[in-house]
């Protein structure tokens, strides 16, 4: 389109991709959000003192802001959104669920905590009904939530959801709705010019949650017939029309047993906006621009048409096998197949770090093929097939789940991962013989390796040894436990492995080793560094560790040590020295990465030791308590 661009950046991601692909960047300062993107002063500055035109608020932090939406057009600045009023409106659940049920959107009762004392917020939820959750008026991404099953955990709720959402979002107001146990989760792209248009850009299903954040979303849903299509989609113009919508929104409902209920509006774009771009063919940040420069939206947008199926995949840093915990760290090396019908749409290049400090999503992952199960398949096998080093994530998680018998059928809700255990589904893809192999083309690469670190001659046969009787040994550890290979070269060149009738290299370097082993060929990608080997094989990915020939043994380390599982602030410290406590009692409550973790005693004793207190900044394996036999 001819738009020279400006990022502004924080501390951390002076080296982002995204300020290196922009033409100019300028610093906000600070690490923290509300130190960097969440000061509207700052950024609007940056805008007038490189003579930008406008501003893009991009996914979040600021997007559904009316106080910046509004000091951006009084600055003079085009605001690629809709108006503050309108912002304000939608971007409060309170106000838009009120405005919804005055205007005949269907709607779930809900309650506004921020003047009730814990006994009124006891009586509010309780007329509601259990279990109830409490949500952040202004937040979205699953920040600010928490699912209350019984009065007993209310109030801590509450709390927990008002420090969350304050240091998301900068407002710390909650209100407590009905829960529902097992809904879709669907929503409606809409899309509105000045002209007086607004149109639904068909529904996208974003069921699969993890901690009520979508992981996997697709469109169209599988669950959605034509009539009840036209019947959301028709809901969802008139929820953009009561507030004079301009630009892209969302309209976000739950759907169960038939009904569907106004969940909430996002007034900005969404992180899954790739799946309807794939099926409609349209790109909506080039609408968006179109829209905020005062030009109607096209035909191919007031009338438009869909095809095939498109299913997006989001990429985290985080451990699924451990209640995915976030994870920080360095990105060694990450690549994805490039195949017809995937899109990568990746904040992170080799070298990046993922930061205590924001979201820890990698990438957007999106398929599109001519049916669903297609779609999948091609998801399924690109994540599966790429190489993503250096950091824990979720990649296995969302590969099994794409290819779960329930997920393929379609009948899914947002209780998939409750009914499914997430460390079972994350736990490593490739085991078993699969990973043997791997192992023992990392052995074949590392012998490669060291070869030419030492300089050997070419002349000489790899792995030639002066006694060549006695096998060569390594040992890694796998996802099942250690991996010991044995081989060794006969002089007549022939590779023999420990545990394989027969055994044959085809072709060997440090990084790609071509073996054959029992007559199966197969080829892999052998990557090393400082903390583990990742191998890319036939059966997917592999991380190992080799092993020291000769382990130290011994911990001078207190039983009962428990440690910050990341880089992170207190915030709150429940126990003291000589307390008694039970096993699984709340400790520690740490803030990194816009949420919460808890820490709970490792088992039953007294606190022996309080090493830390509320404000303190940690790092990651901090002991913080220690406890110790009662």
């Amino acid at each position: 389109m001819g738009i020279a661009t400006v990022a502004v950046y924080s501390d951390p991601d002076r080296r982002a991709p995204f300020v290196g692909e922009a033409d100019e960047g300028v610093a906000l300062g600070g690490s923290g959000a509300a130190e960097s993107y969440l000061r509207g002063d700052a950024i609007v500055e940056a805008a007038l003192a490189t003579g930008a035109d406008a501003v893009h608020p991009g996914y979040g932090f600021l997007a559904e802001n009316a106080g910046f939406a509004r000091a951006v057009i009084e600055a003079g600045l085009i605001w690629v959104g809709p108006s503050p009023e309108a912002m304000e409106l939608m971007g409060s659940k309170l106000a838009s669920k009120e405005l919804m049920h005055t205007s005949g959107v269907p709607t779930l009762p809900g309650v506004d905590l921020t003047e009730l004392d814990p006994d009124g917020i006891k009586r509010a939820a309780a007329e509601i009904g259990y279990p109830v959750l409490i949500k952040a008026s202004a937040g979205g991404g699953g920040k600010g939530m928490r699912v209350v099953g019984s009065p007993d955990d209310l109030q801590a709720a509450v709390e927990g959801a008002r420090r969350e959402s304050a240091s998301a979002f900068g407002d710390e107001t909650v209100f407590v709705e009905k829960y529902l146990e097992s809904p879709r989760h669907i929503e409606i792209q809409v899309f509105a010019d000045t002209h007086g248009t607004t149109v639904s850009l068909f529904e996208r299903e974003c069921s699969i949650q993890r901690r009520h954040q979508k992981i996997i979303e697709e469109a169209p849903s599988p669950a959605i017939d034509e009539p009840t299509r036209t019947r959301m989609s028709e809901a969802a113009v008139t929820a953009a029309s009561a507030v004079d919508y301009v630009g892209a929104g969302t309209v976000e409902f739950l759907y169960q047993g038939g009904d569907f209920y106004f969940l909430e509006m996002n007034t900005r774009l969404q992180v899954e906006h790739p799946v309807t771009e794939a099926i409609t063919g349209l790109d909506l940040v080039r609408l968006q621009l179109l829209v905020a420069s005062g030009d109607p939206l096209p035909p191919a947008a007031t009338d438009p048409t869909r095809s095939g199926h498109a299913i997006e995949a989001r990429l985290y840093a985080e451990d699924p096998t451990n209640d995915f915990l976030p994870v920080t760290g360095t990105i060694e090396h990450i690549r994805f197949p490039s195949v017809e019908g995937l899109r990568v749409d990746s904040g992170v290049e080799d070298g990046s770090e993922v930061s205590v400090h924001y979201d820890p999503m990698l990438a957007k992952v999106v398929a599109r093929s001519s049916t669903r199960n297609e779609a999948a398949a091609l998801l399924a096998r690109a994540l599966e097939g790429a190489a993503i080093h250096g950091s824990v994530t979720n990649r296995d998680l969302l590969v099994r789940i794409l290819r779960h018998p329930e997920f393929l059928s379609g009948d899914i809700d947002t209780g998939f991962l409750e009914r499914h255990d997430p460390a079972r589904l994350g736990s490593p893809l490739v085991t078993g013989e699969g990973e043997r192999r791997a192992a023992v083309a990392a052995a074949i690469a590392g012998q490669e390796q060291n070869r030419r670190e030492a300089g050997i001659l070419a002349s000489i046969p790899s792995g030639w040894r002066n006694v060549p009787s006695q096998p060569q040994h390594v040992t890694f550890a796998g996802s099942g436990g250690d991996i010991e290979v044995g081989y060794r070269f006969r002089r007549d060149g022939a590779l023999e492995v420990a545990g394989y009738e027969s055994a044959r290299i085809v072709e060997a370097d440090p990084a790609r080793v071509g073996l054959e082993l029992d007559g199966v060929l197969g080829w892999y990608d052998v990557r090393r560094s400082d903390s583990a080997v990742y191998v890319d094989g036939p059966a997917g990915p592999v991380r190992l560790v080799e092993l020291p020939r000769f382990p130290v043994t011994g911990t001078d380390e207190e039983p009962g040590s428990l440690h910050a599982p990341m880089p992170g602030k207190v915030i709150r410290v429940t126990a003291s020295e000589g307390d008694e406590v039970e096993e699984g009692q709340v400790l520690v409550v740490l803030e990194a990465m816009k949420m919460e973790h808890t820490l709970r005693a490792p088992h039953s004793g007294v606190v022996t030791a309080v090493l830390t207190a509320a404000d303190d900044h940690v790092a990651a394996g901090a002991t913080l308590v220690v406890v110790g036999d009662s």
